[in-house]
């Protein structure tokens, strides 16, 4: 439970909060539990705080300092987190479902069995994030960085990756079905035994992916880049690769039935 102590302080204003934090660094804030629905934390200092379990949902916390702070198993459905500082957060298995998160730092944070399904996180700085098994279903990360990021058995169905930053992340086993990553950048990344089916890979950069045994039934990879990438073992029933770059590519053991293939590959 919170300790009353520090939730009187914070509801008493960002100058009181702010003051108190300062006078008082060495405290963790201990707010777990705490029912902050909808309060307006615009801007506040929650530095390693603790809010573990704490319902924060359609709370307001544009550009707050979230850094190193505790939510596990907390309640951020329809938060807004915009701009807000969540590097080496923990939200693991939080509810995030349908938050503002653009333009956030989530580096190095922990989303572990978390929801982020329908979560705007256009342009939000994920590199090097753990989101093993995260729920991103339909969720909208147009131009985010998640450069390193570990997306291991990820839901990233219908996601929107247009130009995302995805170079030497790990998405093995990660469902990508009818995601868009027109222009993503994908160097390095690993998509081993992912799901890529039905998925818009036009102009994609793929260079040295690893795609091996990869499900790509369907897939759109027109004009993608995937010189030395490993496609061994994996299913192109169906794929587009009009204009795909495929010199030094590993096509071992893959099915190319019904896929439209440049000249190079006859």
């Amino acid at each position: 439970m919170a300790n009353q102590e520090h939730l009187v302080l914070l509801r008493a204003g960002a100058v009181t909060w702010s003051e108190w934090r300062q006078k008082n660094p060495q405290i963790q804030p201990d707010l777990s539990a705490a029912n902050l629905q909808k309060d307006n934390l615009r801007g506040a200092n929650l530095y390693q705080a603790n809010l573990t379990k704490a319902d924060l949902s359609q709370a307001l916390l544009v550009r707050a300092n979230l850094n190193g702070a505790d939510f596990s198993g907390a309640n951020l459905e329809q938060a807004k987190l915009i701009e807000a500082n969540l590097s080496g957060a923990n939200l693991s298995v939080a509810n995030l479902k349908g938050a503002t998160l653009t333009q956030a730092n989530l580096s190095h944070a922990n989303f572990i069995g978390a929801d982020l399904s329908e979560a705007n996180l256009k342009e939000a700085a994920i590199a090097h994030a753990i989101l093993i098994g995260t729920d991103l279903k339909d969720a909208n990360l147009k131009s985010a960085d998640l450069g390193a990021a570990k997306l291991i058995r990820a839901n990233l169905a219908y996601s929107n990756l247009i130009e995302a930053n995805l170079i030497a992340a790990d998405l093995s086993k990660a469902n990508l079905y009818k995601a868009d990553l027109i222009g993503a950048y994908l160097y390095k990344t690993d998509l081993c035994n992912a799901n890529l089916s039905h998925a818009y890979l036009v102009s994609a950069y793929m260079l040295q992916a690893n795609l091996s045994e990869a499900d790509l039934t369907g897939a759109n990879l027109s004009w993608a880049n995937l010189q030395g990438a490993n496609l061994a073992g994996a299913n192109l029933t169906g794929a587009n690769l009009t204009g795909t770059k495929l010199r030094g590519a590993n096509l071992i053991g893959a099915n190319l039935e019904d896929a439209i293939v440049p000249e190079v590959c006859h």
